[in-house]
């Protein structure tokens, strides 16, 4: 063996064996020195404290940190000067186990090299007039600043320090914070350059409670947290800094960096993370902020920015916080559907107005440059802007081109089918949020639609070659240059609804259209779905829950809302009636139908209407008040189908008619009027007019008037009153003055069983009376022999005529 090799084996055993006695006689003197050696650690440990730490016993655990000599402290208990006021232990711990330094236990001084807090409880409190039980720290004696931190040589200059299995608590009543910590492990290493101190701190913990407001509730509620940090103090700021380090929160890695200046009790802390889902950055925020984000949802992983600072000052209560995001390429799920092949740059603060204040009502949520698909229909959006979480305000320009058949299969209920057309939307909106619905809203812009072809499936209305524009002008929709055509029907549309936006939300059923629409040529069968009940759309299976109720909103919208439409018509024919210069005034209210004013020129006359139309399951009922002027009184029948009766027909009139029409009755969802359903008046007068082969008159001639031609009786004017009822048409008593005869008639004819017509006829023929005056003729009518006869049912569901035995 070489001798530079003896050499140093040699000196290497004899600082061997040293370190060994060194080991053996501070392990000895522990040994039989507890007490004193018990007092010194907590002499040493109570140094400039305001307050006292104290320990119930000591025992010596030697191998534990050789070559150091450890010792392990039991039922240490920390309180400050107040405790008694308090009662709560800054420090509660099983035991401390703490490892000294031998050379400087020998020459008679303490030095602790490590200390290990283990099953212990930690509770900084800190009331409401801003006490805390961390006073106990503070030194009542000025010290020179050179010592005002640890330096290598002092012996409050510990290099490790351990935390296992400890309850952490910071509890700040004045500030509403809360901190509640379950420490399974942490470990620090230390060194103290002159600047201050430095460490790396591994630590695995879990968070009960990381509450900036308790009032608001907690940040990362039972979430795990394990990492390694990078701390250090400086002692020029007075200040902890960690440096940027990955930390696992919940099982995903954060970068986190914080600041905390322990002068001004103020903090910032900085938070990055990649590729994390939406929902589980929500599950980490505390509840008044999480139940507002889960109201959305987002797919795919995204990228996260986020800062929060205190400055110590306590003037607002909560942390200033923002946070930045990015999404791209992703499925935004929202309230009222969901956004596809979404791409956006989002942010959040709580600090809007820069040195305003911190919370909800100063808080805004915005989102940059945002892209996407909304139910098939491509969206752009510059700028959208939620401000004011306590009371939701949202404003955007949306702006959005695509063609009106990406809407198929995408609206819940179907209530619209698009067959062609295109829309181009570009509106400006501002509105509130309640409860994530939009109310009150405030809309600028336009929407136009071009070519359009659709089905409105609940009343199988199909609309080709639609346009129109749609401009809102804040709460106010109007609509222009629209047209549409329904079958051989065109209709040129204006409209405007006053308070359209904000009625559409809160009271639809208030919402009031005002409609101008004016057509060459109508027909007017083609609208006669709006006389039926609504057909039920099948439904999407597709489609969100939120897209349907959006649908079905419209729908209720539609349904409910009032509108008054102004209706000209160049020509309206509906089956074999004819009109032309149709001027109308009508109102669709619920499940009604209201005509407050038509006039129409119509069989070389004119008629005047006012009356209503009720919608119901099994039929219609209506009501007509009419004024019907000098009208062609054979075409008048022929356009209404002879009113539901087929005993006196267009075939067996001639004449002009004027009449006061008031009646109500039923017409089935296909127009047609219900037989025996009419009831009510008619005041008529007949001008020239003449009775063609009416069956009751024909039979009256071949009875007692063979000579005459009953066939074609001529009526220079008749005034008459008669009333409707279902099958019964009850005549007033009238005088008819006839060119084959003169005959006074009451009664009621039926069109079924019923029929009871009395009628007196003198048997003069009016053709002699020709000569005489008016006043003569009056008088001579009813001279002579006169046959009191009666109209009656007969056994074969006819007519049958009988003298009249009971004649007036």
């Amino acid at each position: 063996m070489k001798r530079w090799l003896k050499i140093s084996l040699k000196i290497l055993s004899v600082l061997v064996i040293l370190v060994i006695l060194t080991w053996l006689a501070g392990a000895f003197y522990i040994s039989r020195n507890k007490k004193e050696v018990l007092t010194t650690i907590l002499a040493q440990l109570n140094k400039n404290l305001n307050g006292e730490i104290t320990a119930t016993s000591m025992e010596p655990t030697l191998l534990k940190s050789f070559p150091g000599v450890s010792v392990s402290l039991n039922g240490v208990l920390l309180r400050d000067s107040l405790w008694s006021t308090h009662k709560h232990d800054l420090l509660k711990a099983q035991d401390i186990d703490v490892s000294l330094n031998v050379l400087s236990l020998i020459v008679g001084n303490i030095n602790i090299n490590q200390i290990a807090i283990n099953n212990a409880n930690i509770y900084i409190y800190t009331d409401s007039t801003g006490y805390s039980n961390t006073s106990i720290f503070k030194s009542n004696k000025k010290e020179p600043a050179a010592d005002k931190s640890p330096s290598k040589n002092s012996a409050l200059a510990i290099k490790k320090i351990d935390f296992n299995k400890v309850s952490l608590i910071l509890d700040n009543q004045k500030r509403f914070k809360l901190f509640n910590f379950n420490i399974d492990q942490i470990q620090s290493r230390m060194q103290y350059p002159d600047s201050g101190w430095t460490g790396k701190i591994k630590l695995k913990t879990h968070v009960n409670s990381f509450a900036f407001n308790t009032r608001k509730g907690s940040f990362l509620k039972d979430k795990s947290l394990e990492g390694t940090l990078s701390a250090h103090y400086s002692r020029e700021q007075d200040a902890v800094i960690l440096n940027p380090e990955i930390l696992n929160i919940g099982n995903h890695p954060f970068k986190i960096g914080a600041k905390i200046d322990l002068g001004k009790s103020a903090f910032a802390i900085s938070i990055a993370v990649d590729d994390i889902l939406f929902k589980d950055v929500a599950m980490l925020l505390s509840p008044n902020i999480s139940s507002k984000l889960l109201k959305f949802g987002i797919e795919k992983p995204i990228n996260i920015r986020g800062n929060i600072v205190d400055d110590g000052s306590g003037k607002y209560g909560d942390p200033l916080i923002k946070v930045g995001i990015k999404v791209r390429d992703n499925i935004i799920s929202i309230p009222a559907g969901k956004l596809t092949a979404a791409n956006f740059d989002g942010s959040f603060t709580n600090q809007d107005t820069s040195g305003g204040i911190i919370g909800d009502e100063n808080s805004a949520i915005k989102f940059h440059r945002l892209t996407a698909k909304y139910f098939n229909a491509p969206l752009k959006i510059d700028s959208f802007t939620v401000t004011n979480l306590a009371q939701p305000i949202a404003t955007g320009l949306v702006t959005s081109q695509f063609p009106l058949t990406n809407l198929n299969n995408s609206l819940g209920t179907q209530d619209f089918e698009f067959k062609q057309g295109t829309a181009d939307l570009r509106l400006y909106c501002k509105a509130d949020i309640d409860n994530f619905r939009f109310t009150k809203p405030v809309v600028s812009g336009s929407i136009k639609i071009a070519d359009a072809d659709i089905l409105y499936v609940p009343r199988k209305l199909r609309l080709v070659k639609s346009a129109l524009n749609m401009n809102f002008n804040q709460n106010d929709l109007s609509i222009q240059n629209g047209h549409f055509q329904l079958g051989k029907s065109e209709l040129n549309v204006s409209c405007f609804i006053a308070n359209f936006a904000n009625l559409y939300y809160t009271a639809p059923d208030k919402i009031q259209v005002n409609l101008k629409m004016h057509s060459p040529q109508l027909y007017l069968n083609e609208f006669l779905p709006f006389l039926g009940p609504r057909s039920t759309a099948k439904k999407s299976s597709s489609s969100g829950n939120s897209m349907k109720a959006a649908s079905k909103e419209l729908s209720n919208v539609l349904e409910v809302s009032k509108m008054n439409i102004n209706l000209t018509v160049g020509k309206a024919i509906y089956d074999k009636f004819l009109a032309k210069n149709l001027v109308a005034d009508i109102s669709l209210r619920g499940k009604g139908i209201y005509f407050d004013k038509i006039s129409v020129a119509h069989a070389n006359g004119t008629l005047a209407l006012t009356g209503s139309i009720l919608q119901e399951p099994a039929s219609n009922a209506f009501k007509i008040n009419s004024k019907i002027s000098h009208v062609s009184v054979k075409d008048f029948f022929y356009a209404f189908d002879n009113f539901g009766q087929n005993s006196i027909t267009n075939k067996n009139l001639k004449g002009y008619l004027s009449s006061l029409v008031n009646i109500s009755g039923r017409i089935s969802h296909s127009g047609k009027i219900l037989p025996r359903s009419i009831g009510g008046k008619v005041v008529f007068n007949l001008n020239n007019a003449a009775l063609v082969n009416f069956e009751p008159m024909v039979k009256v001639g071949k009875f007692a008037f063979a000579n005459r031609n009953m066939s074609n009786v001529e009526i220079k004017n008749l005034d008459g009153t008669l009333t409707i009822k279902g099958d019964k048409v009850e005549i007033s008593p009238m005088q008819v003055n006839s060119s084959v005869l003169n005959f006074n008639v009451k009664g009621t004819y039926a069109l079924g069983n019923g029929t009871d017509v009395a009628m007196d006829i003198p048997l003069r023929n009016p053709k002699g009376d020709e000569n005489l005056t008016n006043q003569e003729r009056r008088a001579a009518r009813m001279k002579g022999i006169v046959l009191h006869l009666k109209a009656v049912d007969d056994d074969k569901g006819g007519i049958k005529i009988r003298w009249n035995k009971d004649h007036d």
